[in-house]
């Protein structure tokens, strides 16, 4: 992966920025390149943990279908730099408020800057489930998206490992892409299926095996099979699996953002464009909802940045009006 710029020397301060973009995934990138191109001052604070790190390709993004996500960001870091974004590698470990409505903006290496906006797209972490294998194998033959991989792994003998009841929707669903699907109960007990659930199985030729997944059989470097607690192996080749999302959304809540519950997580409050109930903070990608695929993550930074640029024009419109006015 090609590295992105070093940033000025631990400790230092060098001023002031227009937009402050915090995580450099496809939110960050989309929201940077609009803003460069619209002569914003900008800065990318990127810890360069992207969410579909796993994935060897990412799929569904018109152009870019297959391309592998690594080599996606740093052509989207090329892009953003050529229109003198500037993009460090490290971490923001504080934000803070000031009494003009701008923000004092700390990283991991001691730099500190002034943001007069922020858009924050630290996105989430996936929290794979306890089963030994599990998390070694996750983007390969053990997946969470069938519209990111289904393609890919169609026709092939489909396990989906059930952790909530919500896991016979993922069974139902990955079923458009495979007619041999089991789902393995695994922490959910039969009696937590609803009749409704059973009659769908059933219609959709899903086979349903109670029992605890101990772990998974593989064979060279493939995946052949999903062992149970009890000893017995069912042969498959493919392994959906629903991961704990974590957002990360630390730096929001230090701000003050409403937060609003979802059964995926906590999630800032936003109105369309991405503002947050904090004025001047913006929220995108996995920073704003769950279900922000990468193309919808590129649309939701590209919204945020126009928003934000168009905020600061009536700003210093309404600036300059009022020192004429003096």
């Amino acid at each position: 992966m090609t590295e992105t710029k070093t940033g000025p020397t631990a400790g230092t301060s060098t001023g002031t920025y227009e937009a402050v973009v915090v995580g450099g995934g496809t939110a960050g990138l989309s929201a940077a390149l609009v803003l460069g191109r619209a002569r914003r001052r900008t800065l990318v604070v990127d810890e360069g943990e992207p969410r579909n790190a796993p994935a060897a390709h990412m799929q569904g993004y018109l152009t870019r279908d297959g391309m592998p996500p690594a080599e996606f960001l740093a052509e989207g870091r090329r892009e953003v730099e050529g229109y003198g974004v500037e993009i460090v590698r490290d971490r923001v470990t504080d934000v803070v408020r000031d009494g003009a409505g701008e923000f004092d903006v700390t990283t991991g290496s001691g730099r500190t800057v002034h943001a007069r906006r922020l858009i924050v797209t630290t996105g989430l972490a996936d929290e794979m489930p306890r089963v030994p294998g599990v998390a070694e194998r996750f983007g390969r033959d053990v997946l969470h998206c069938p519209y990111c991989h289904g393609w890919e792994v169609r026709d092939q003998a489909f396990g989906v490992l059930a952790t909530t009841p919500m896991s016979v929707h993922q069974a139902l669903m990955v079923g458009q892409w495979s007619k041999d699907v089991t789902l393995f109960l695994h922490t959910v007990a039969e009696d937590e299926l609803s009749d409704e659930d059973l009659r769908r199985l059933a219609a959709a030729g899903v086979a349903v095996v109670p029992g605890e997944v101990a772990g998974l059989v593989v064979a060279g470097d493939r995946l052949t099979g999903v062992r149970l607690a009890d000893g017995a192996t069912h042969e498959r080749s493919v392994l959906f699996v629903a991961p704990r999302p974590v957002p990360r959304t630390g730096l929001l809540e230090g701000l003050g953002a409403e937060l609003r519950e979802t059964p995926f997580g906590s999630y800032p409050v936003t109105d369309p464009t991405g503002l947050t109930s904090v004025p001047g903070v913006w929220a995108a990608g996995n920073a704003a909802g769950f279900a922000e695929q990468v193309v919808n993550a590129a649309s939701g930074g590209y919204r945020a940045a126009a928003t934000l640029n168009g905020e600061l024009l009536l700003a210093d419109l309404d600036a300059a009006i009022a020192r004429g006015q003096g």
